[in-house]
């Protein structure tokens, strides 16, 4: 178990909680954020300060972390 700070009330306090499972960022995140998204199905939700909607469904796959790039040092 790991604790984690979050901030609430707009960023102006913090609590502490027992975290079991570190899964709110990298590639275990993009899994889970597909899960929620496959069992959501057809929900609306809103964007852009509330004034758009637009299905889940319709909100595109995250994509792949791109490949590193390697390049020569030349002396």
């Amino acid at each position: 178990m790991v604790k984690v700070k979050i901030r609430t009330g707009r960023g102006t306090s913090t609590i502490d909680v027992d975290v079991k499972d570190l899964n709110f960022s990298g590639e275990e995140y993009k899994k889970v954020q597909a899960a929620k998204k496959k069992a959501a199905g057809n929900v609306m939700v809103s964007s852009g300060r509330g004034t758009g909607r637009r299905k889940l469904s319709d909100i595109p796959e995250p994509k792949d972390k791109p490949a590193a790039k390697r390049t020569k040092h030349i002396r």
